[in-house]
């Protein structure tokens, strides 16, 4: 619709997710509008986000260091890990400050529609770090929807010959929804009430 480099950039905006056409073009051209120095900014700060964010090599959410702030944490509880899809369910459930353990972000949810299967994501780290036996208590903390349900009723079937109680995040959270949308009092109120998965 529009000339060179201002369609390119409205498409690449259009690629993100959650941004349709209306959105990218609206967003293109407030970046038009905006002060170069404020473009400059962003446009280093994204820069600096691909150069210096990695995965925490223990579990796997966004951290600068190779290990986040959570695992590193000494006050944290290591025999509780609570299981999430996304990095961003992470800060979803540091939002309600009810959880007190650690984290491992699979990297997505079981999805044979998309050709996500449990070798797509990360199930053997999982296993790896239950096998030392300092794990006591595993939460299930998978998105509500027919992906995450899935992936939770993989985990629970490979896991139960471990030593180990396995549950579940309690009602409260809508069917369908995402974790990164719900709010603190519900998303906690759930971690409170989680039941077991087997």
């Amino acid at each position: 619709m529009y000339e060179g480099v201002v369609q390119d950039l409205i498409d690449e905006l259009g690629r993100l997710p959650g941004i349709g056409p209306k959105s990218a073009q609206r967003i293109a051209f407030h970046l038009l509008q905006a002060e170069e120095t404020d473009v400059r900014r962003l446009a280093d700060v994204l820069v600096q986000v691909k150069a210096r964010v990695k995965f925490c090599s223990i579990c796997f959410n966004v951290s600068e260091e190779e290990t986040c702030r959570i695992c590193r944490d000494p006050r944290r509880d290591p025999t509780v890990l609570c299981v999430v899809e996304e990095y961003k369910d992470v800060v979803a459930v540091e939002r309600t400050r009810e959880f007190k353990g650690r984290y491992h972000v699979l990297g997505g949810a079981i999805s044979p529609i998309d050709g996500i299967g449990p070798d797509q994501l990360r199930i053997r780290e999982l296993m790896t770090r239950l096998g030392d036996g300092t794990v006591t208590e595993l939460i299930l903390a998978t998105d509500p929807n027919l992906e995450g349900e899935a992936t939770a009723t993989y985990l629970t079937r490979l896991l139960k010959d471990f030593d180990l109680t396995v549950t579940r995040l309690a009602s409260g959270l809508p069917v369908g929804g995402d974790l990164e949308y719900a709010d603190e009092v519900t998303l906690g109120r759930a971690l409170a009430g989680r039941r077991s998965a087997r």
